[in-house]
């Protein structure tokens, strides 16, 4: 039977004895868990779509006479942002700002090991992927997305944030 207050068993359809009280504090709590899920879900979209930064492209002078296996020096997306071009002994582009993300400082392309090393601490990345081999960066170097256009001519096209995946070299 149900008690004055209605706190009492529901009972009619099951044997189980269920209390109004315990069907709304489970409600509530699923409420709950279902608003900080929606939350996490919308903040992990919005981390996802605002990865890539968009600026005017830009034709890399040189690229075309790039040879495999090695590297050259540009600005994008301005003249005071250095960056680098890699080519790798494939033949493929690839291409980061040149700045460390440990400290800012300058890295270059140790042809030798195949990588992009930071000298004023020891860290160094993967070629393809800027991702950290070692040393103290705790993050991938910042990508600069490429676009192969007519000619073999190679575009500077935008700008990720490290971590995310390397879009390989468009066709235009």
């Amino acid at each position: 039977m149900n008690s004055p207050k209605g706190d009492g068993p529901i009972t009619g359809l099951t044997n189980s004895p269920f209390t109004r009280r315990g069907f709304f504090s489970g409600l509530l709590l699923t409420s709950a868990g279902l608003l900080l899920a929606a939350e996490d879900l919308s903040a992990s979209k919005l981390v996802q779509q605002d990865y890539r930064a968009v600026y005017p492209p830009l034709r890399i002078e040189g690229a075309e006479g790039l040879m495999p296996g090695s590297a050259l020096n540009f600005h994008y997306p301005s003249r005071t942002d250095p960056a680098i071009l890699i080519r790798s002994p494939e033949g493929e582009y690839y291409a980061y700002v040149q700045k460390c993300s440990h400290m800012g400082c300058s890295v270059y392309f140790d042809r030798a090991r195949g990588c992009l090393e930071c000298p004023c601490h020891r860290g160094a990345y993967e070629s393809r992927t800027g991702y950290v081999l070692h040393g103290p960066p705790t993050r991938p170097i910042d990508p600069i997305y490429l676009q192969m256009r007519a000619g073999g001519e190679v575009w500077a096209v935008g700008k990720g944030t490290g971590g995310n995946e390397h879009i390989a070299v468009a066709d235009s």
